[in-house]
């Protein structure tokens, strides 16, 4: 009888240490879910991790852009996947935390249908400028803008920049025009043709165009320089702090289902890709600042900057939508 239920023992408990030594071994090809279009900052740093985890499991990973509603309609399409790991949302700032305050309708709930896998990157946002813009510094914009209220335009590609371009505005007093885009992308072109005269943007969209002196950049929504945005005020400098605390980030969550032991694997494997120096080095020259955490630090900050988001968006008197 006691062998008998020794042996029972072991095979019931053998299914398991091999769940908890080899947690997720792709059998098919991974999804990262980018819930806006190719062009912008969440879309080039799930292009650098799918390429890295593609060597690291030996197993193809793709990037599957689903742009719309602010990034309402690829985060909902990965809340409702499979949680069996191959299907991975690219969790992002805004819309985590600012987009259920401002969507009467949200189609997803981020603190009940993800699990937080791993913060990825944090950085801060910048406001940059069109250079025919008569303002080089944010206190000649704050003039500008207030010589003619309600005249001049920001654009932002998420809610996450406009929440942000919001509080500018209420940090400075001034009263400029929000417009919406679907992707940084198309407002960077319109940036860059001068239909609109402002953007608060991630770095990655604009940077490029900043240094080869396309655009111009007048502060970061932030506490420290950037590498790519040299010479660029921070919050502080620019003498307005209250900017740096609200930074962007991103990272990766899977359906609310999947098993913890999965989650703490994919943990460990991305880590490794972000920890990786090339991939560090591609994600800085993107103005991205890599920021690895663990799942349990990760779903921390979004319960934290869910609940400070509600506060700011209240301040804002943004009325949802």
């Amino acid at each position: 009888m006691k062998k008998w239920i020794a042996t029972l023992l072991i095979v019931s408990v053998a299914p398991f240490s091999v769940l908890a030594q080899n947690a997720f071994t792709p059998n098919r090809t991974v999804t990262i879910v980018v819930p806006f279009p190719p062009g912008g900052g969440t879309d080039a740093l799930a292009r650098i991790l799918a390429e890295k985890l593609t060597q690291q499991w030996k197993q193809q990973v793709i990037v599957d852009n689903r742009a719309g509603a602010q990034g309402n309609i690829g985060t909902a399409f990965a809340a409702k996947s499979l949680p069996d790991g191959h299907t991975l949302a690219l969790a992002h700032q805004g819309v985590f935390t600012v987009n259920p305050h401002i969507y009467k309708d949200a189609p997803f709930d981020p603190l009940k249908d993800f699990k937080p896998v791993i913060r990825s990157t944090q950085q801060p946002f910048v406001l940059v400028a069109h250079p025919s813009l008569a303002a080089n510094t944010v206190k000649e914009l704050v003039a500008l803008a207030k010589s003619q209220p309600g005249k001049l335009f920001f654009g932002s590609s998420a809610s996450g920049p406009q929440l942000a371009g919001e509080l500018f505005k209420t940090a400075t007093q001034i009263d400029i025009t929000h417009v919406a885009y679907k992707g940084a992308g198309p407002a960077v072109v319109d940036l860059l043709a001068g239909h609109i005269p402002l953007m608060v943007a991630n770095p990655t969209s604009v940077a490029p165009h900043v240094r080869a002196g396309k655009l111009k950049a007048l502060v970061l929504f932030g506490k420290d320089p950037l590498d790519v945005l040299p010479g660029t005020p921070t919050a502080e400098q620019a003498g307005y702090p209250a900017l740096g605390e609200m930074p962007e980030w991103y990272g990766i969550a899977v359906a609310a289902a999947t098993p913890t032991l999965l989650v703490a694997q994919l943990n460990k494997d991305i880590s490794a890709a972000l920890n990786d120096a090339s991939v560090q080095l591609r994600i800085r020259t993107l103005g991205l600042v890599p920021a690895p955490s663990t799942p349990e630090e990760f779903t921390e900050q979004i319960h934290r900057d869910y609940q400070s988001t509600a506060r700011l968006v209240k301040l804002a008197g943004i009325e949802k939508q």
